[in-house]
């Protein structure tokens, strides 16, 4: 049987998204994940050369679906999305919930769902690929602000991410990870991981690199949002023993950071 490999080609749009167009060789299907930008999506699928077949939505936000119904229009496309936001995503054909499969040529995208941003949001996990599309869920050194949800929600989705193989490929949303880093780095004074984390990511960004996407193992060992359950972690925020409690005063911090 043909080897499966997925072509993952990201490129910056709007003001701090990443857009990313996944292409699998065999059947010659490519996916948009998020439609940030209907022309730039259009413009860098037609340079490399792929048709859009799929968009594969993670909620419903307009830099996420909001390109939508052009991309549709310009390739007919199948439009996959969160069934809890159904009525929010634009030209939606596929309504998607925790544990459904998207096929996608010989590849294979596993749902999650990780409410907390928004009610409906999910995640794509290809697990052959160790790739994880996570949309505004996890960032690389954060997480969404939860706007929808509850701390309990975010962090119950956050916790689902996190069990993930750890050499998982995590291609979230937005360019945020430099200014991440300088909240991080206020809530983990004393992690080297971080320390070393946060240099490379300011040399990348010095030369105009992307920080993203990331490996899970090193969001395992430095994003404080993911850390909640640490127990040093716990007890310097107050909140020794309770995980969610701990998690909402880190965003609590960052929020306001």
């Amino acid at each position: 049987m043909t080897k499966i490999t997925l072509d993952v080609h990201q490129f910056p749009c709007l003001n701090d998204n990443y857009g990313y167009l996944v292409h699998e060789a065999v059947s010659g299907e490519t996916a948009a994940i998020d439609t940030p930008d209907a022309d730039k999506y259009l413009a860098e699928a037609k340079r490399m050369g792929w048709t859009i077949t799929h968009i594969l939505n993670t909620h419903w936000h307009p830099d996420h679906a909001g390109g939508n119904l052009k991309i549709k229009d310009e390739t007919g496309c199948t439009i996959y999305g969160p069934a809890g936001e159904a009525e929010k995503i634009p030209g939606i054909d596929v309504k998607l919930t925790e544990g459904d499969m998207v096929e996608f040529g010989r590849a294979t995208a596993r749902v999650l769902d990780v409410p907390g941003h928004t009610l409906g949001h999910i995640a794509y996990h290809f697990a052959d690929q160790n790739v994880a599309f996570v949309g505004d869920a996890l960032f690389a050194l954060g997480c969404g602000r939860v706007f929808e949800g509850t701390m309990d929600m975010m962090w119950a989705s956050l916790s689902k991410l996190k069990a993930l193989p750890p050499e998982t490929l995590v291609y979230c949303a937005h360019e945020y990870t430099q200014a991440n880093a300088r909240f991080a780095e206020t809530v983990e004074t004393g992690n080297a991981d971080l320390a070393d984390y946060i240099k490379d990511i300011d040399a990348r960004r010095a030369k105009g690199q992307p920080t993203v996407p990331t490996r899970l193992a090193k969001e395992l060992a430095t994003n404080p949002f993911l850390r909640a359950d640490v127990p040093d972690l716990q007890t310097a925020m107050g909140h020794p023993g309770d995980a969610v409690a701990t998690f909402a005063e880190i965003r609590s911090r960052k929020d306001s950071f």
